[in-house]
């Protein structure tokens, strides 16, 4: 197979310019605090997928100064921009926080990282892209300044592949089916089918593609009316925001079976699922954390922040959902990595160089979840010099009409396949877009 430029189409379409939306939570940075600015989107189509996972993302925070004085004894200074997911408003707000010291960012969008990427080394702010963005950006060699674990798009995508293989009796039982893949036709959407066509030509299987614009998130009909006539075996989808309850609705609408319906863990909030009802029930996700309160450490988020009025949810029940949590073990990412770059440096307050380095080295063990309040909410995150992503293990999840509940065990990628699909698109961007600055960083790990 002819691999395909990662960089096709790649770009998110620009809407018309706004005014960048900031939203301080602590007030003017001071000189003995931690700057982390968040690139959130709490409005638009967007906002649905959005804001439970800004609220996880601000409250863990929060949770942090409330609770121990932020890092190290560092107040952490929290500052929102909105973005609306659109990458030009997104390097608005880069450029309008970059100035005042930001430790790392996080732009909840590919589209948006992508922009992000070139900016990271010169700029000396390392980019945290958890579980999305550049698939090849795993390689630390090549991209020394982003970080994507616990896996890629690509690795999610295999292991999707995978459990779908162990569902029909083997992967040599995959020869013959159909596997529709229903996607926002955007960068985000399309990162995976580079694996999607790879395992098609491995595994014999035939694979159906339906994109969904932007503008058509809402009004699926079309494309379900074609799942309909194609009788796919399995849909996959990869959608976000108004996309995702619709095509859950839609795929019931048209009788599809929920139970062969599988959505990439960003199409696995609880409003995703919940809108459709009854019918939603069997409906599968990706994910690779916990949901629910059940942990120490969501306990003093309810605590600390939820109870005195600290936090933006809308509902004290909101916490714990799906995507909630996923804003959560996003923050103890950040918190780990400015915490590891505390202990490497001896420095309180940290910068964006150290920073990297605490991210580079960061091992997330089962011992240090359990310090922190998280025993088994994921699995243990390691990060490495040459790999940024970590490759780690996925579960699927299935919606019980009211609740996730995990249907099956955790699901390696397939790195003999994702390894070199990796390599050989980092050297694709990098040759693009020459001349690409040659690692000089020394390894942290």
């Amino acid at each position: 197979m002819k691999l395909k430029s990662l960089l096709s189409g790649i770009a998110l379409a620009a809407v018309a310019a706004a005014p960048v939306s900031v939203m301080p939570t602590t007030g003017a940075l001071a000189a003995d605090e931690i700057y982390v600015p968040l690139l959130t989107y709490r409005t638009g189509p967007y906002a649905g997928s959005g804001t439970p996972i800004a609220n996880g993302m601000r409250d863990y925070l929060t949770m942090l100064n409330e609770r121990d004085g932020g890092i190290g004894g560092v107040k952490i200074n929290i500052e929102e921009c909105e973005t609306g997911y659109n990458a030009q408003k997104g390097v608005e707000c880069y450029e309008a926080t970059k100035g005042k010291s930001p430790v790392m960012y996080n732009p909840y969008s590919t589209g948006i990282t992508l922009q992000l990427i070139p900016k990271a080394a010169v700029d000396k702010i390392p980019i945290l892209s958890m579980g999305y963005g550049l698939s090849a950006a795993a390689k630390g060699d090549a991209f020394p300044w982003i970080f994507n674990m616990p896996t890629t798009y690509w690795g999610q995508a295999s292991a999707v592949i995978k459990y779908i293989g162990n569902e029909v009796g083997g992967m040599d039982k995959l020869k013959g089916k159909t596997v529709g893949f229903i996607y926002l036709d955007v960068g985000y959407g399309r990162e995976p089918i580079p694996v999607f066509e790879q395992l098609s030509e491995k595994f014999g299987y035939t694979l159906k593609k339906y994109p969904v614009p932007g503008k058509e998130m809402q009004n699926q009909s079309s494309q379900w009316l074609n799942v309909r006539r194609d009788r796919p075996d399995y849909m996959i989808m990869w959608g976000w925001g108004a996309m995702n309850p619709t095509a859950i609705k839609e795929a019931a609408k048209t009788r599809f079976p929920m139970e062969k319906f599988i959505g990439v863990w960003w199409s696995g909030g609880d409003d995703d699922a919940r809108p459709a009802g009854p019918a939603a029930k069997g409906y599968k996700s990706v994910n690779f954390h916990a949901t629910g309160t059940d942990f120490p450490a969501l306990q003093d988020i309810l605590k600390h922040v939820v109870k005195t009025g600290k936090s933006q949810v809308s509902d004290e029940s909101k916490v714990g959902e799906n995507l909630y949590n996923r804003g959560v073990i996003n923050s103890v990412m950040i918190a780990e990595a400015i915490a590891n770059a505390q202990k490497i440096t001896g420095k309180k307050v940290v910068t964006g160089e150290d920073v990297r380095k605490g991210l580079e080295s960061m091992n997330l063990s089962a011992d240090r979840l359990k310090a922190i309040g998280l025993d088994g909410f994921t699995n243990p995150i390691q990060v490495t010099c040459k790999n940024h992503s970590g490759g780690h293990p996925v579960y699927i999840q299935e919606w019980d009409g009211k609740n996730w509940k995990r249907a099956s065990d955790d699901i390696t990628p397939m790195a003999d396949v994702v390894g070199p699909l990796l390599d050989k698109a980092a050297a694709e961007y990098t040759t693009k877009n020459a001349p690409w600055p040659k690692r000089t960083e020394a390894c942290a790990s």
